[in-house]
């Protein structure tokens, strides 16, 4: 893979721009629902989603209620701990067949991600504008996947703060290919000192890769801990 992440060291670290505080106030996690679905409303803006992310939720479509803005935390939460991430030989060829690069193309990536093609798909355009814009204010990135041709094989984005990566969705057109994307994406956190990467379900086709499954308070308080990695990273102000 010719991505040397090495030459690139501030590819996610990079100190995004202020937000601002959100004008939503988020109740406790005591006082949450044990349901995965913790509330409804609000709205997309960058102060909401970053002080959403920070607390443990993540916004999506209520399905059956389009438009309707649902605010998750599952329960389990599944996560990927950088050093259970499985890498079959197979994956390893995979890994030499590709080019990755970083940030170069966010809004290709989001859009196919939310190609209505996909099953269960749920980045509305709304979502799209949200999230591109999070990407300009250096909250937002993503892990780009080409053949050698130079084609888009696949790829996904997400959101980073502090030492949380939280992945959001990532596609693929041609084989391994966004699991290619996510080899590249755990060699950048571990070099850049992020410890947790959130993938919110745990699927099955997430647990062959090495993801597992924690309770809500378990990933609450690995949320809190990631938090406080911006002052070795020197990003002291986030917001």
């Amino acid at each position: 893979m010719s991505l040397d992440a090495s030459r690139e060291p501030h590819v996610l670290s990079r100190k995004p721009e202020p937000v601002g505080k959100s004008r939503w106030r988020i109740p406790p996690a005591s006082e949450w629902p044990v349901d995965d679905l913790v509330s409804a409303g609000g709205d997309l803006e960058p102060s909401t989603l970053i002080d959403a992310y920070r607390r443990g939720l993540f916004p999506m479509e209520i399905t059956g209620l389009p438009g309707v803005l649902g605010w998750w935390s599952p329960n389990p939460r599944g996560i990927l701990p950088l050093d259970r991430l499985r890498v079959t030989r197979s994956l390893r060829r995979s890994v030499g067949q590709y080019e990755a690069r970083v940030d170069t193309c966010f809004d290709r990536i989001i859009r196919a991600c939310a190609s209505p093609s996909r099953p269960d798909g749920w980045i509305t355009a709304d979502f799209i504008a949200a999230y591109t814009r999070l990407h300009d204010l250096g909250w937002a990135h993503s892990i780009e996947v080409f053949d050698r041709a130079g084609g888009l094989a696949g790829g996904l984005y997400g959101v980073r703060i502090d030492g949380l990566f939280s992945g959001e969705s990532m596609f693929h057109v041609q084989r391994d290919a966004s699991k290619v994307a996510l080899v590249v994406l755990v060699d950048l956190m571990r070099q850049e000192g992020i410890s947790l990467l959130d993938v919110q379900w745990c699927t099955d086709h997430l647990a062959s890769l090495g993801a597992i499954a924690v309770s809500r308070d378990e990933y609450l308080t690995r949320v809190a801990d990631a938090m406080g990695v911006s002052a070795v990273l020197g990003n002291e102000e986030h917001a």
